[in-house]
């Protein structure tokens, strides 16, 4: 049973029951982010944990995403699952996790990634795909019979979400949008005209 008034929990159940019809990446989600110029910027992320505290996904802290987020810490998600024919869209502001968090999640991903996150200076100009080959099998090298730590340069991000909207296609273009605003006493739940 959902609450009608968390949208959390809404997502919760939404989120487990496109993992149990096998949809292909559920966790993808665009992230949308601007400089502090005002110039946006949107690339596709993975969804890595969600909670009451936000939506969590990880990067180098040298990626263009990154450095948008330091100058300007307020970014927008959007789901779409098209084989349901439902939308979601999650706005808030961005924080750092924490170390400790970070280094929890870096000890689970495959060794091949944590050593491709220690070669990739992410959004930099590579000259040809042997140079990062190359910085792959430098580290690998580094790092043989070693555990991989997580580099300094790359953490997690939670986007705080305050204002989330739910939105299903229905028949005649009357689709169903609802949205959430976080407020003071808690979540302001209202519908909108498609």
């Amino acid at each position: 049973m959902t609450s009608d008034t968390d949208p959390l929990e809404r997502f919760q159940a939404l989120y487990h029951a496109l993992q149990q019809h096998n949809l292909p990446e559920p966790a993808a989600v665009t992230l949308a982010t601007a400089s502090l110029a005002g110039k946006p910027s949107a690339r596709t992320v993975l969804l890595k944990e969600f909670d009451q505290r936000g939506f969590v996904f990880y990067t180098n802290l040298a990626s263009r995403k990154a450095r948008d987020l330091e100058a300007n810490p307020q970014a927008a998600l959007c789901f779409y699952w098209e084989p349901i024919h439902y939308q979601l869209r999650v706005e808030g502001r961005v924080e750092l996790v924490s170390s400790e968090e970070a280094d929890a999640y870096f000890a689970t991903r495959p060794r091949g990634s944590q050593i491709g996150a220690w070669a990739s200076r992410q959004s930099a100009t590579l000259s040809n795909r042997a140079e990062l080959e190359a910085g792959f099998q430098e580290y690998e090298s580094r790092f043989a019979g070693k555990d991989v730590p997580r580099p300094d340069f790359w953490s997690g991000y939670r986007l705080v979400h305050d204002w989330m909207e739910f939105w299903e296609r229905r028949e005649d273009r009357l689709h169903e949008r609802t949205l959430y605003t976080r407020t003071e006493r808690g979540w302001q739940v209202s519908l909108l005209f498609p």
